[in-house]
């Protein structure tokens, strides 16, 4: 049988924090692995085995409708072996989604309960973009990929873009412990990972009143502003601006390519790449 290599499910939240879902159909269902069930609810691959195995013995589903092997080729250390494994249908995808604990599965089912109430209310549940647009349905990575070459081309300080980014996370929540974390820290990371000082650091050690418009290199006008002199990223060199600007840079085109890839981002995805940029350029 095919391998479904058109199969896709994102789960994620607009701009505007309304709970979307954006399918790619093989056929007329879409077939995913364990392991890509788990990466789209955000949990382990033991606790969807377990729930597959809980959904049968409950009889919610029919196993023999809803599961199918296919050969399929992965990587393992540094070879590629080829492994039959069991892809799960957009049945059995909802069952799954009303038992697991995650922030992801709770947004499922609140947009799965909004719908249903739609139908029940009315008798009928109605996708408006995609009758709108028939031939051109909405297409979540395509939208990303036009959010993040705005973001590339904005005026805005490095590390809003960089924040900016993480915003397009597919389960981005800012109320997050490890988004307040990141908000909280990444001026200071990328800072620290350009002069080894942080903002505060920066802005401490430069500032002299002896020096020509106290030490500041980059501002507007003929003179700095109060607001101005305390940005740390106005006491940088030329040559550390061109480091930083550079490193940011590859971050952002980073982000375009995966999205034009069609690989979903997370928050967790976000905050690690960052960390491995900074210590793939040796600045941490």
């Amino acid at each position: 049988m095919k391998l479904p290599t058109n199969s896709q499910l994102i789960i994620y939240q607009t701009e505007d924090g309304q709970t979307k879902i954006d399918v790619r159909f093989d056929g007329d269902t879409v077939w995913l692995t364990q392991t890509a069930l788990a990466e789209l609810f955000q949990t382990t691959k033991n606790n969807i085995s377990q729930h597959v195995k809980n959904v049968f013995e409950e009889g919610e589903v029919d196993q023999r409708a809803t599961v199918k092997k296919f050969l399929t080729v992965q990587t393992e250390g540094q070879r590629e072996v080829k492994r039959e494994l069991e892809y799960y249908n957009l049945d059995l995808i909802i069952s799954i989604g009303y038992r697991i604990k995650s922030r992801v599965a709770s947004a499922f089912r609140i947009w799965a309960t909004k719908h249903l109430h739609e139908f029940i209310v009315k008798g009928f549940v109605m996708d408006d973009e995609r009758l709108k647009n028939p031939d051109l349905p909405f297409d979540y990575f395509e939208e990303l990929t036009r959010r993040i070459s705005e973001i590339r081309t904005s005026e805005k300080r490095f590390y809003r873009k960089i924040t900016d980014i993480y915003a397009t996370s597919v389960d981005y929540d800012p109320t997050n412990e490890n988004s307040i974390l990141f908000f909280k820290t990444v001026q200071n990371k990328v800072h620290y990972a350009i002069t080894g000082s942080t903002a505060a650091e920066i802005i401490a050690g430069r500032v002299d009143s002896k020096k020509p418009n106290v030490g500041l290199i980059n501002f507007r006008g003929s003179k700095p502003t109060k607001e101005e002199i305390v940005i740390a990223k106005n006491y940088l060199s030329e040559q550390e601006l061109l480091v930083l600007n550079n490193l940011v840079e590859q971050y952002l085109v980073f982000a375009e390519g995966q999205a034009m890839q069609r690989v979903p981002m997370y928050m967790k995805d976000w905050i690690d790449k960052l960390h491995g940029f900074l210590q793939i350029n040796n600045k941490d």
